[in-house]
């Protein structure tokens, strides 16, 4: 049995190989693949031309980096409807041939897996990570070797594989967590003494480096310490899922490039992720009527009086947490107040009995069972439900727009793999575990095997 590991997935619930009927290793097989790179001397910098993951990217910072440098890998990953989707995709697959053959994108001549280094700056912490970037064998999670811990949405996945279907590349490693033996951590630190392919540093200050690994002494160490893991997925069920899908649509062709997929695996026995929240903003309900339905919901919910400002509604949630409520912050308009709730009763009328008592007292579920659904009757829809990471994003985002955001507590790591573990996904966009890596250091295309 492998052994369990933290680890990031996206996956939509399918068989080890979907239906593809191939059997794999007992655990994880990363493979190196021939990087697409960008080419120093044609953009104005390595940071210019690099993204945060495409759901993280917002209206004004998609703007920012599509002015920063013509050739900004967000062109390809959130590229322009011009006018339907399928034509974005079209377009983006044009630029990604463009670049290649105009020498913006290189192919390295090798295959490798690329050892990736991120350092934050010394006032964010300066924390430390590294890992490694290679193609991943693709299995479901009823394989139990790359576990999701998130439930996706099909909207997301629908975009994702149009995209990656077209391009036929992927063009962003999604984060995934495990627990070695250290064999491929040790090859990690070795490396990091050597001179890196590249060094860049972003406009947050973080120092992104990387190197190739591509020893056939190294690659069989990391292979023997890999194939004994598993993994959780951290960031990128949405990617992880289109994957699966993609690898089904291609189940006719053997040895086929669509069984992989781009991955940055993170030793977290080695260098622990960090978890945050994942807010929301409904876009459709101003805190007015929020708070209206509440008090009419009885008495299973408890809402402050306005707390003096965000600073204190978020210490007040953190005090209501270590006792062990559901706690939310909700806000609009400039005010803050604390929800805690709801009652036993109201709890498991709505949540499936059946469940871990740990998914039940999430406040992603509670959230979602309860409030969303009951309370206030808010549909799944873009439109009416905002993702949000930053949570002063959150805050400017529900007073532009006249809704309600509600900020959530970070999940455990510990209750993430538990349920994971177990089998179960929490609701959508429940965590975000980070630091999440750059997009468009190195990219993986199908076409060069």
């Amino acid at each position: 049995m492998p052994r369990v590991s933290a680890v990031s997935a996206d996956d939509a619930g399918d068989s080890r190989y979907g239906d593809a009927g191939r059997v794999a290793a007992a655990g994880l097989s990363l493979a190196p693949f021939r990087g697409l790179r960008y080419d120093p001397g044609r953009v104005s910098s390595l940071a210019a031309v690099t993204s945060p993951p495409y759901d993280v990217v917002d209206a004004d910072g998609r703007l920012r980096l599509e002015t920063g440098d013509p050739h900004n890998v967000v062109r390809l990953i959130l590229p322009r409807p011009e006018p339907t989707a399928e034509s974005g995709y079209r377009r983006a697959a044009a630029l990604l041939a463009e670049w290649q053959r105009s020498g913006v994108l290189t192919a390295d001549p090798a295959p490798s897996l690329y050892v990736y280094e991120q350092q934050a700056p010394p006032e964010d912490g300066g924390t430390l990570q590294r890992g490694l970037i290679g193609a991943l064998a693709v299995s479901g999670a009823q394989a139990g070797v790359v576990l999701p811990h998130e439930e996706v949405m099909p909207r997301p996945v629908a975009d994702r594989v149009g995209l990656m279907r077209t391009t036929k590349a992927n063009l962003e490693p999604i984060l995934l967590t495990y627990r070695g033996d250290g064999s491929a951590a040790e090859v990690i630190e070795r490396v990091v003494g050597t001179r890196p392919l590249l060094t860049t540093t972003t406009s947050d200050g973080t120092t992104h480096r990387l190197w190739s690994v591509s020893a056939p002494s190294d690659l069989a160490t990391v292979s023997r310490d890999l194939a004994t893991c598993r993994a959780l997925i951290a960031d990128g069920h949405h990617r992880w899922a289109m994957y699966l899908r993609l690898q089904r649509e291609h189940r006719y062709l053997a040895h086929s490039p669509w069984d992989r997929g781009l991955v940055l695996l993170v030793d977290t026995a080695r260098y622990p992720l960090r978890v945050r929240a994942i807010h929301r903003v409904l876009h459709q309900l101003p805190l007015r009527d929020a708070l209206a339905s509440l008090a009419s919901a009885g008495d299973s919910w408890t809402v402050t009086d306005p707390l003096r400002d965000q600073a204190a509604a978020l210490a007040a949630q953190d005090a209501a947490k270590a006792t062990g409520q559901n706690a939310f912050v909700l806000t609009g308009n400039g005010e803050f107040r604390l929800l805690t709730g709801p009652d036993r009763a109201t709890l498991e009328s709505a949540v499936p009995a059946d469940r871990p008592e740990e998914y039940r007292r999430l406040d992603a579920t509670v959230l979602h069972s309860v409030l969303l659904d009951r309370v206030w009757h808010v549909p799944d829809a873009p439109e009416h439900i905002g993702y949000v990471h930053d949570t002063d994003a959150a805050v400017r985002e529900a007073e532009q727009s006249g809704g309600t955001a509600v900020l959530l507590h970070p999940v455990a790591e510990g209750v993430v793999r538990r349920l994971a573990e177990q089998g179960v996904t929490m609701p959508r966009k429940s965590t975000s575990f980070g630091p999440k890596p750059a997009t468009g250091l190195v990219l993986r295309s199908l076409l060069l095997g």
